[in-house]
């Protein structure tokens, strides 16, 4: 059974200015009911993440600030939002969701969170709407648990996961991939176990011919028994931010590409959202939303 972590508090608290690029949070299941491709059962809410999990990962005195909203201003204008006890809530939500999306994604093959790939957060400070790490939260806990021993961290967001690049630096069990746009955000990029850097208005048929390389050997390389797929979608040409030239198509055979080969190779996979800025909201949900229906052609 395909299950999705979703809660109301993902896409509630945001201040006016973010609540376009928010909009697909609560516009997505919308569209993923509408369809029938999933029902109410498919989704979960998850809990609150717990601090030794924070801690697990991030400095105490980064979540301290965060804790008790103490913020400067220079680091709360890092994070793109103002802090508040409702967004350090919905933080801890998201990435609760994604720790519990691996235990889905082993029962069943592959989970998905609504919200997630915050893969700008380092242990001690966060960055470009990221304040806590999830996929490196959720990473650390299989480890911990004895849940997974190779995990392969795949990360087509348009912009570098720096954050998890940072936090799994020393962590061999760990393994960061990244393609993204060479010339985008983060300006300083940190040193990922494998960076792809592309030129901007890169097209279809070259961006997938560089995955299909990449993650073939990848996968015969490492054999990793975990995956986190970062499924940012701000690689479309449409996006106001990305600077790369991928169709929707393009970008579905992108995903077609990274969940074939886990559920090929039998590899538990959790997808987080991560961004995407289209100018047309309808751009934003289609690409999203073609992630998911290629999970229930090919897992379902």
């Amino acid at each position: 059974m395909l299950k999705i972590a979703f809660d109301p508090i993902y896409h509630h608290p945001l201040p006016e200015g973010h609540r376009f690029p928010m909009a697909k949070y609560s516009l997505l299941p919308e569209q993923l009911l509408y369809e029938g491709l999933c029902s109410k059962d498919n989704f979960f809410s998850p809990g609150l993440l717990s601090e030794a999990q924070i801690l697990r990962t991030h400095t105490k005195a980064y979540w301290e600030k965060l804790k008790h909203l103490k913020l400067s201003r220079a680091e709360e204008r890092r994070t793109g939002f103002p802090l508040s006890a409702q967004l350090v809530e919905r933080e801890r939500r998201i990435n609760q969701g994604t720790l519990e999306c691996t235990h889905h994604a082993i029962e069943h093959g592959i989970a998905f969170n609504i919200a997630g790939g915050t893969h700008h957060a380092y242990t001690n400070r966060g960055e470009g709407f990221c304040l806590l790490n999830d996929i490196a939260i959720a990473a650390h806990y299989l480890l911990d648990q004895n849940l997974a021993q190779q995990i392969l961290v795949v990360d087509l967001d348009v912009h570098q996961g720096n954050g998890t690049a940072e936090i799994m630096a020393e962590e061999s069990r760990v393994f960061t991939f990244s393609m993204h746009g060479a010339k985008n955000y983060p300006m300083h990029k940190e040193k990922s176990d494998r960076d792809i850097a592309l030129e901007d208005g890169i097209e279809d048929q070259a961006y997938l011919e560089i995955l299909r390389k990449e993650l073939a050997a990848l996968m015969a390389k490492l054999k990793p028994d975990f995956i986190f797929f970062q499924s940012g979608v701000d690689v479309l040409k449409t996006d106001k931010l990305g600077r790369l030239g991928l169709s929707i198509a393009g970008c579905k055979e992108r995903d077609r590409i990274v969940l074939e080969t886990a559920y090929r190779e039998a590899v538990p996979l959790v997808a987080s959202m991560g961004g995407g800025y289209s100018e047309r909201i309808a751009d934003i949900v289609e690409a999203h939303a073609n992630t998911y229906r290629l999970a229930r052609e090919i897992y379902f």
